[in-house]
């Protein structure tokens, strides 16, 4: 997920539409609880610089998640309404097995699902549609 979405963590000077920090398997400190999502990102204007802290409490602009058979209840149940509560405006959930991707938008305190993206085609999503993302790169180990 990362390799596929570096453009935008990079400098806006580098290549690419830049404006992010993107940080794998990073502690949220959100409210009294403790998640790790698997990949999460700030607008860097949000977040000039990524903290020297163990469990960053700044919320975040975007996340995803990971779905495995193990995860998937607590992912789509207690950890989506922790970002919801916290404000995480948008939210992916990738599942290999059926190879889909599903991109959330929370508006006022519920998700709204903008869509579900199967296979390995391009797809502009949310919050990162100013370039295509191969779904196929999400997919490869």
């Amino acid at each position: 997920m990362a390799r596929a979405l570096w453009p935008f963590d990079e400098e806006p000077e580098q290549e690419g539409p830049g404006g992010w920090v993107l940080l794998p398997k990073t502690e949220l400190h959100l409210g009294g609880d403790v998640l790790v999502p698997d990949l999460v990102g700030w607008r860097r204007e949000r977040m000039p610089e990524i903290p020297d802290v163990v469990g960053v409490e700044l919320t975040p602009d975007w996340l995803c998640e990971v779905l495995s058979p193990s995860t998937e209840h607590l992912d789509r149940t207690l950890k989506l309404a922790v970002y919801a509560r916290e404000g995480v405006k948008h939210l992916w959930l990738v599942d290999p097995r059926p190879q889909t991707l599903e991109v959330y938008r929370l508006e006022g305190s519920r998700w709204v699902l903008l869509g579900t993206h199967p296979g390995n085609g391009p797809v502009r999503a949310e919050p990162f549609e100013a370039i295509p993302i191969e779904l196929a790169a999400l997919w490869e180990r």
